[in-house]
């Protein structure tokens, strides 16, 4: 009897100890999967925002559509973080930041309503939303720079809000021999947009173009054209209409002026 007792103790004993010792081991390879997992989820998210900020393949479909047309229309493009980023902080900016837009800068700046009726508020950088917005276009900046050698020096970009009935009338965004502006960005934020909604944007190839390319400002959509070349327009709307507007310049700046203007 005290034999089996004994060999039942030393029996239960080990399956004890064998126990314990597998539930240790278990806890310790859960703890370093779950570490590990928790690793592997950093460097990708740090992968997925360096691709948010430098998407080559996206830049590009852009160089490419510049290269051959003098133009580029991605509908619903853009990285959708940054799309609702920025649409977010868009939505809620108070009224008393968007001021009525003109025309002209520095000392020829006017205000027009012939030509446009339109809201704008300048993108500074001062905002999260502002900074991932010039850090992804410094990466468009920088690959354009290096695929279509168009010597881009610095950027200039607003969101723009137009009410219904807004509108913008037929414009260059450059003229000819003035070397300032070379490469207009536009890239809108509304959602479920319908063709009764209006407020497209209409690009024509030339002065004598009367029909044009037609735009609708779908959340995301990213328009660039070469800004001396293509006279546009932006039809009235009828609801409320999100977008950013920007320019690529070159560096024109002499002695006794900077560019752009302060």
């Amino acid at each position: 009897m005290l034999c089996w007792l004994n060999f039942f103790v030393t029996s239960f004993s080990s399956s004890l100890f064998l126990f314990l010792s597998l539930f240790i081991l278990f806890v310790i390879h859960f703890h370093l999967c779950s570490k590990g997992i928790a690793l592997l989820a950093l460097k990708n998210v740090s992968q997925f925002s360096e691709n948010h900020f430098n998407d080559e393949s996206l830049f590009a479909l852009i160089a490419q559509g510049i290269e051959n047309n003098g133009y580029s229309i991605l509908p619903t493009a853009l990285p959708e973080i940054l799309t609702n980023t920025l649409f977010t902080h868009q939505q809620t900016m108070e009224a008393d930041k968007f001021k009525s837009a003109g025309i002209g800068r520095g000392k020829k700046y006017l205000k027009n309503e012939f030509v446009r009726t339109d809201a704008i508020s300048w993108i500074t950088g001062e905002t999260d939303a502002g900074k991932d917005w010039l850090k992804w276009v410094a990466g468009l900046q920088s690959y354009l720079n290096r695929r279509l050698f168009l010597g881009l020096f610095s950027f200039e970009s607003h969101f723009a809000h137009y009410s219904p009935g807004d509108y913008y009338k037929r414009h260059h965004d450059a003229f000819k021999g003035e070397s300032n502006r070379v490469l207009s960005l536009i890239v809108y934020f509304n959602s479920n947009w319908l063709p009764s909604d209006g407020g497209e944007l209409v690009l024509y190839k030339d002065e004598h173009d009367k029909e044009g390319t037609k735009v609708v400002p779908l959340m995301g959509t990213i328009v660039a054209f070469l800004s001396e070349e293509f006279p546009h327009e932006v039809l009235a709307a009828n609801r409320d209409r999100y977008s950013i507007a920007g320019w690529f310049r070159v560096n024109t700046s002499v002695t006794d002026r900077v560019d752009p203007p302060r």
